[in-house]
């Protein structure tokens, strides 16, 4: 039990990772942060819209959590609510990085 809980853990933080690793990727090449919208200039910049919002989602709603908390004063319990969704989020966009880095490998 214990190990399935530290399993656990661990495709959590592998998925919030990789969330803040393409978050800031984004941020660094466009110059400004990463949020949930979709601009629809053309088909392809709305793919790498959609994908950036799939996988960089947890590093965005907890950004603008923690900023909420901070700037705009809100209660504690939103940002417990955003942490528990980011985290169920980054479990799941865990499995799917742990999946292509278990590919990439070779073990499967």
């Amino acid at each position: 039990m214990f190990f399935d809980l530290l399993l656990v853990g661990y495709i959590a933080s592998a998925g919030f990772v990789a969330a803040g690793v393409l978050g800031t990727l984004y941020q660094l090449v466009t110059k400004q942060p990463p949020k949930f919208s979709f601009s629809g200039e053309n088909v392809f910049a709305f793919l790498v819209e959609v994908f950036l919002c799939v996988f960089a989602g947890p590093f965005i709603i907890m950004r603008n959590a923690i900023r909420g908390r901070r700037i705009e004063k809100r209660p504690l319990g939103w940002l417990v609510a955003s942490s528990t969704i980011a985290g169920m989020w980054s479990m799941c966009s865990g499995i799917m990085v742990m999946n292509v880095a278990l590919i990439v490998a070779g073990y499967t």
